[in-house]
C-alpha cells in the first residue's frame, strides 16, 4: 500500500495475518475466518496457539490453504513470508519467558 487511504477502512487486503487461537473462537478462526481470507487474498496465514506452544504456517495455493511448516517451543522459526529471518520461536510467548515476579 503506497498511501493510507482517507477512509476508516483497507480495501486491499494483507499479505499477512496471524491469529493467535483461543479455546473459545478457534472454530471461527479455522473455518470462517480462514475462508474470508482466502476470498480476500490474503497470501499467508499463521496461526499461533498459545496453550499448545505451536506455531502453524499456511499459504494460499489457489482458493487452498497449504500448510507449508509447524514450529514448537526450542524451534527456530525461518516460514514464509518471513523467511529471510529466523528467530526463536519461544519469542511470540513472552509471558511464559518472563523472570518470576519477587515476593516480598
Amino acid at each position: 500500500m503506497l498511501h493510507l487511504p482517507d477512509t476508516a477502512y483497507f480495501e486491499l487486503a494483507p499479505d499477512w495475518i496471524c491469529e493467535v487461537l483461543s479455546p473459545s473462537t478457534v472454530h471461527y478462526d479455522r473455518g470462517i475466518k480462514r475462508r474470508i481470507y482466502a476470498e480476500a487474498g490474503v497470501r499467508h496465514l499463521w496461526y499461533l496457539d498459545p496453550e499448545a506452544k505451536l506455531l502453524e504456517v499456511f499459504r494460499l495455493e489457489g482458493n487452498n490453504w497449504l500448510l507449508i511448516g509447524t514450529a514448537q517451543t526450542g524451534e527456530q522459526v525461518s516460514l514464509e513470508p518471513f523467511d529471510a529471518i529466523s528467530f526463536p520461536l519461544d519469542n511470540l510467548f513472552p509471558l511464559d519467558n518472563a523472570p518470576p515476579t519477587p515476593t516480598a
